[in-house]
């Protein structure tokens, strides 16, 4: 089912359910039950009297999947970080490889941003504008596609980052793009992970107010 998707454009009628049917040799009646769980999360559209829509798959529809899987299986949030640190770790090695100079300059933007913030909110509204180019500077849509994805679950992880850790992440960050400015992907996949184990540091001694 998901091949035969893949291969029609977003908003294009789905085959009947008798030619559907028999082009993936399955019976009409388990043919209904695999349409209703993809209308069910928003990847096709039944509409009475015209047939069957492909909708697409966007981040957010895939994100509300992947949490109410975890939540089936008993997962929180933080569960997830490791595939995060796995995912920009590879971003990181990518973009410096690459050298997006639209993307670096996006994250030399959100590095000032994240300096000057007075707030908490506006600290992590930059922090996240730093991540969104680093992920997009890999050039590899599969990165960027899951990188939303984990994002949007992850929000919760951490909800306050204190005045007094502020200036040591923002350094983190700053080490980061540097790796990524001066082309060094061994660098860029180190400077990833430290800023993710001093993450995990902070998350397990209580630095940061950890969402639910």
């Amino acid at each position: 089912m998901v091949h035969h998707l893949s291969s029609l454009e977003v908003g294009e009628r789905l085959p009947s359910e008798r030619v559907l049917a028999k082009t993936l040799r399955v019976s009409r009646t388990a043919l209904r039950d695999r349409l209703m769980r993809l209308e069910a999360i928003g990847i096709v559209e039944r509409r009475s009297g015209s047939g069957t829509y492909l909708r697409g798959l966007s981040s957010p529809m895939t994100g509300d999947t992947l949490a109410m899987g975890m939540m089936e299986n008993n997962l929180d949030p933080g569960s997830m970080m490791p595939v995060r640190v796995g995912l920009e770790r590879e971003a990181g090695r990518q973009a410096a490889e690459r050298g997006d100079h639209i993307n670096l300059a996006r994250m030399a933007v959100a590095l000032d941003t994240m300096r000057e913030s007075a707030d908490d909110h506006g600290f992590r509204e930059a922090d996240r504008d730093f991540h969104d180019p680093l992920v997009a500077a890999s050039g590899v849509p599969g990165l960027q596609f899951f990188g939303k994805i984990l994002r949007n679950i992850l929000t919760a992880t951490v909800r306050e980052v204190p005045l007094d850790e502020r200036d040591h992440l923002h350094g983190l960050h700053v080490e980061i793009y540097e790796a990524v400015r001066d082309g060094d992907p061994a660098r860029a996949m180190q400077a990833v992970d430290g800023h993710f184990d001093w993450l995990d540091a902070a998350i397990e001694r209580g630095t940061f107010d950890k969402g639910s």
